[in-house]
């Protein structure tokens, strides 16, 4: 039985992670809002090597619409706009001599539909991934020995009750973000 119960555990986990990896993929989508985590991923090179863009400039955002990026060495400015338009994000980066600054545009009815769909695709990604859990979870379980098949039948629906579980979290996510593209 513990065997089977290590199984289970392990599956938690994954299913934990495919949902903690959801919600990361959707804070990228941005919702009209300025964010800094909207950068996230994006790689600017400091001497030399790629560096990640946060940890070579502090990001602030004064209002809803507008980021600040602030390089803690001025000569920067110039590798951080590039790195942001080579990051195909649709921002066009401005700098004052100081510091690196991105208007975020109002998105159009056209752009939130597009932006949806996005979120449903990385929420779908999500979904298949528990379920593929599922699936290898219960192909372990199966070859288990020495456990009665009742045991197994009931480990098998605990690993369907955590994929409905994760599933229903899921789904919670995109509704959430849905709801952030959809307001004006």
């Amino acid at each position: 039985m513990d065997e089977l119960q290590l199984y289970l555990d392990e599956a938690k986990e994954l299913m934990n992670k495919a949902l903690a990896h959801v919600g990361h993929e959707l804070t990228k989508i941005r919702a009209g809002k300025a964010n800094p985590s909207m950068l996230d991923g994006i790689m600017v090179s400091y001497y030399g090597a790629m560096s990640p863009l946060n940890q070579v400039s502090s990001m602030t955002t004064p209002d809803a619409r507008t980021i600040f990026i602030k390089p803690w060495e001025r000569g920067l400015i110039h590798e951080i706009e590039k790195a942001i338009m080579n990051a195909n994000l649709g921002l066009t980066p401005q700098n004052d001599g100081q510091q690196v600054i991105i208007n975020i545009p109002m998105l159009t009815e056209e752009r939130r539909r597009q932006l949806v769909k996005q979120v449903a695709q990385e929420c779908e990604h999500g979904k298949v991934s528990v379920r593929t859990i599922r699936k290898e979870t219960n192909e372990e379980l199966k070859k288990v020995k020495g456990v009665s098949e009742d045991d197994v039948k009931n480990a098998e629906e605990k690993v369907q009750k955590l994929t409905d579980e994760f599933i229903t979290k899921i789904d919670a996510l995109m509704k959430k973000k849905e709801a952030e593209i959809m307001t004006v």
